[in-house]
């Protein structure tokens, strides 16, 4: 990957994982029940593909 590319990959990692850490706030402060499972693992997987494009931004 050329370096323009690898900071947009990096960058948008930093995004996602920013997203999901406010989304499980939210989920855990302000909802209930199933839309709070809903909510968090939703959080998870932008957490998981946050941490993918940083990881993949490294190589």
């Amino acid at each position: 990957m050329d370096p323009m590319t690898k900071m947009w990959v990096s960058l948008i990692g930093i995004l996602l994982m920013g997203l999901s850490v406010f989304l499980i706030t939210y989920a855990r402060s302000k909802t209930k029940g199933i839309f709070r499972g809903l909510l968090s693992i939703i959080a998870f997987g932008f957490m998981l593909v946050g941490f993918l494009g940083g990881v993949v931004s490294l190589i």
